[in-house]
């Protein structure tokens, strides 16, 4: 068969031969050309997917956050006075639980303030008005996180309102006493105490890594990237921003 192709062959003109060889070469250059393009409109398109999917994943105020704005600004006022921060604990509560209700986290937190059990207890007996202990009510929850802030406000020392906030932070996600105990540790250490981002956040007394990257990393959050959030949008004043006058 090998003889025969090759006789075959030898009957073809060489100009044919040439043509086709053309003509291949033609065909692979085309066929690279269309697979390069089409592979980089295929990466064209996955970007755009990306970015929108970037763009939908990125941070806004949930619908539901409406629903508690006036209820969240009479409990701040209630708690820190007419000047309150709401926008601030708006932003915690965002952070907390996105504002749904009946919101659960995988250790038992609860509600739209996520308190665990013991500590909304802890509040039911501090505070007469919250003498129910519901954390899955709105109001309960709400009037909870803001009297409980204004409890950790009132016991840290700090620079400024808003490293003071950022240790009030703190406090909620891992406890005061931590916060006392990292706070003692960067003055031995030679850092300043009474300030919290770049200072008292560089040092641990003790706790479990993941316990000490979730504490660092949820004032930053709620002050940095949702405070602004929730001041554009007109939820007031914010501790670590000020809203633009109206």
């Amino acid at each position: 068969m090998r003889r025969v192709l090759a006789a075959m062959l030898r009957c073809i003109p060489d100009a044919w031969l040439d043509w086709a060889d053309d003509a291949c070469e033609a065909f692979r250059k085309q066929f690279w050309v269309g697979f390069a393009w089409g592979l980089g409109f295929g990466l064209g398109v996955c970007l755009v997917l990306v970015g929108l999917a970037s763009l939908a994943r990125a941070e806004s105020i949930p619908a539901n956050a409406l629903r508690h704005r006036a209820e969240l600004t009479r409990c701040a006022r209630y708690a820190f006075g007419l000047s309150a921060p709401v926008a601030t604990l708006a932003a915690q509560v965002h952070q907390e639980s996105r504002w749904r209700e009946n919101a659960v986290s995988p250790v038992g937190a609860r509600g739209l303030a996520q308190f665990m059990p013991a500590t909304s207890a802890w509040i039911a007996g501090m505070v007469p008005e919250l003498a129910d202990n519901a954390p899955f009510n709105p109001g309960w929850a709400l009037r909870g996180l803001a009297t409980y802030d204004k409890w950790l406000w009132d016991r840290v020392a700090a620079r400024d309102d808003c490293q003071r906030m950022a240790m009030t932070l703190a406090s909620y996600n891992g406890g005061l006493g931590w916060v006392q105990r990292d706070k003692g540790l960067a003055k031995q250490q030679g850092a300043d105490p009474l300030v919290w981002f770049g200072q008292v956040e560089r040092f641990n007394a003790g706790r479990t890594e993941a316990a000490l990257r979730e504490n660092r990393g949820y004032p930053r959050r709620i002050l940095g990237t949702l405070e602004p959030l929730y001041i554009r949008a007109g939820w007031g004043q914010g501790v670590c921003h000020v809203a633009a006058a109206q």
